[in-house]
């Protein structure tokens, strides 16, 4: 299962990337910046499933 979350998170993180490089990033956040933004919102994301416990 730590594959398919792992996959999960590459394929999300692609899919952000994507609509990043569509979007108005202002000059100063594009590149590293926006990414580790979004690396960091992704992270919080993910964090939500440690409280769902099943079984």
């Amino acid at each position: 299962s730590t594959a398919v979350g792992f996959t999960l998170a590459l394929v999300i993180f692609a899919g952000m990337r994507e609509q990043m490089s569509l979007s108005h990033i202002p000059k100063a956040m594009q590149g590293t910046p926006i990414a580790l933004i979004a690396a960091g919102l992704l992270a919080m994301a993910f964090m939500g499933f440690s409280g769902i416990k099943i079984g």
